[in-house]
Parts: C-alpha cells; sequence; structure tokens
C-alpha cells in the first residue's frame, strides 16, 4: 500500500506501491508543527513543489542537493533551484502533464500569490500550481495553495484522495474548501495548511460538519499517516 504521511501545514511524504519516495512543500526546519527536520531525510527521489513561497519551498533545495532528487514544480521555479546547484530538475507549466517513475502527474492551476524564497535579486517568477497525479490508478490531488476556484470543477471524479488547505486568509477556509469538494467529488478529503499558526487556525471538525456525507474526512496530526 502507498502511504502519506504529514509534516504539518503543507509538507508531506508519499512512498508509492511502487516505492518511490516523494516529498510534496517542503517546509521543516522553521516549521512549528514538524515532527522531523530536513536533515533527517536523506533518501528521496522526487520533491514537489507547488510554489516559492518559504513555507512551501524553504527546504527544498537543500534536500535536493544532498538527496539528489528531482525538484518537480513551474518552469521558473526548477530553474532557480538549478541555479543553487540542484542537479536534478524537471520544470513543467500549468495543465501540462509528464510520465515519472512513480506515474503521471500534471500541473493543475492554482490562484494564489507568488514569489521565490531565496530569489535577492528577483529574476525568477513563481506560478503557484496543484499536482494531480495517477498512482497506478489511485488519482491523487494536491492542491498547493489556492483559493476556491471555478477551474475544480474541471477535475470532478477524477480525484480520489484531494488533499486541500482550509487555513483561511492566505488560502480558502472550511467553507470554501468544502465547496471545493463539491467541485471535485472526491472519495477521500484531507485537509492542510492549517494550525501551523494563529493566524491559520481552524477546527478540522468544523470543516467535517461542513463536507457531510460527501466525502470521507480524513484528519492527520504531524508524524501520522494514511495508507491507501
Amino acid at each position: 500500500m502507498a502511504r502519506l504521511t504529514w509534516h504539518g501545514h503543507s509538507t508531506f511524504s508519499l512512498v508509492t506501491n511502487g516505492g518511490h519516495r516523494i516529498l510534496f512543500d517542503p517546509f521543516l526546519n522553521d516549521n512549528p508543527k514538524s515532527d522531523i527536520k530536513a536533515s533527517d531525510i536523506t533518501e528521496l527521489d522526487f520533491i514537489l513543489c507547488s510554489h516559492g513561497h518559504g513555507d512551501h519551498f524553504a527546504d527544498a533545495v537543500d534536500i535536493a542537493t544532498r538527496t539528489g532528487a528531482t525538484i518537480i514544480g513551474t518552469y521558473e521555479l526548477v530553474a532557480f533551484a538549478q541555479s543553487k546547484g540542484v542537479k536534478n530538475g524537471h520544470g513543467m507549466n500549468i495543465g501540462g502533464g509528464h510520465t515519472f517513475d512513480f506515474g503521471y502527474c500534471k500541473l493543475t492551476a492554482a490562484l494564489h500569490s507568488g514569489s521565490v524564497a531565496g530569489d535577492d535579486e528577483g529574476r525568477y517568477s513563481s506560478q503557484p500550481c496543484g499536482f494531480l497525479i495517477d498512482l497506478d490508478g489511485t488519482r491523487f490531488y494536491f492542491a498547493g495553495d489556492t483559493s476556491l476556484t471555478m477551474e475544480m470543477q474541471l477535475l470532478a471524479y477524477k480525484v480520489d484522495i484531494a488533499l486541500l488547505p482550509i487555513g483561511d486568509n492566505y488560502t480558502m477556509g472550511p467553507e470554501d474548501a468544502a465547496r471545493a469538494v463539491d467541485f471535485i467529488k472526491p472519495r477521500v478529503v484531507i485537509p492542510m495548511h492549517y494550525n501551523t499558526w494563529d493566524l491559520i487556525a481552524q477546527d478540522p471538525d468544523v470543516f467535517r460538519e461542513f463536507v457531510g456525507d460527501r466525502a470521507e474526512l480524513v484528519v492527520l496530526q504531524p508524524g501520522s499517516s494514511y495508507e491507501f
């Protein structure tokens, strides 16, 4: 079985059925909720970065450089990582997809602001995105940082497991995230990007009430896992 582990905020590690090791939006060392540090990750195959804000990208270059993992994200974000010494990168753009060793991955639209943490000269942009991945027939959607968007309706019945932000202020909150569930119609939904700081404090049980019986809600704690 595949195993998805939450490390707080929007950072997840995923071990696929085929044994591929994937890390989403690595924010570990300065993440007050994380159960691990970046140095704890010594073996990794891929890093998927939704955008360049520090709370999603802060540890990506260090981890990729040490482990040799391939960074996947928008073209400009990957180019920045490579300018910092990352050897393996695969740049893409919104709506484009590619078949990797772990499965097919498409970049989806995300409505959010963009900058690249560490780009002191401001040469690189960071168009936010999400990821829609086919893992041996299980369709997995990592929304990234986003508001509720009409584009989510294009994902209807194409997602088995959806990871959605609920923190509000910087992303959609619980009520809009529940409407996203209506749009996407996943089988399972897992909330993320909440309770890292007081500004994005949320009660996942309130989100559960909004979702109702439209999907199975799985609430993880930092360090806990969901197998599928």
